[in-house]
C-alpha cells in the first residue's frame, strides 16, 4: 500500500487564499511552510519504504508535522493585525 502526501493545500483548502499570500509576504510563515512541505514528503518516504527509520523516529516526525499544521493553521486564521 503507497501512502500519500499531504499537502498544506489539501489540508487547508478553505485558505488557499490567505496561506499563498501569507507565505509571500511572511517569511516565518514561508519557512514553516516549506518545513511541513519537506517533512510530510520525508514521511511519506519512510511509510512507503524508500527510507528507513525505525518507529519512534517515525511517530516523532508525525508529531514534528502536526505541530507545524498546528501553528500554520493558527498563524492563517488569526485576525489580521495579530
Amino acid at each position: 500500500m503507497t501512502v500519500s502526501h499531504h499537502p498544506l493545500l489539501d489540508e487547508f483548502p478553505q485558505l488557499r487564499e490567505q496561506l499563498h499570500e501569507r507565505k509571500l509576504a511572511d517569511r516565518h510563515v514561508a519557512r514553516l511552510a516549506e518545513d511541513y512541505e519537506n517533512l510530510d514528503k520525508r514521511i511519506v518516504r519512510v511509510e512507503n519504504g524508500i527510507e528507513a527509520l525505525p518507529d519512534a523516529a517515525l511517530e516523532d516526525l508525525k508529531k514534528q508535522r502536526l505541530q507545524l499544521k498546528d501553528q500554520l493553521y493558527a498563524l492563517l486564521t488569526a485576525p489580521t493585525g495579530a
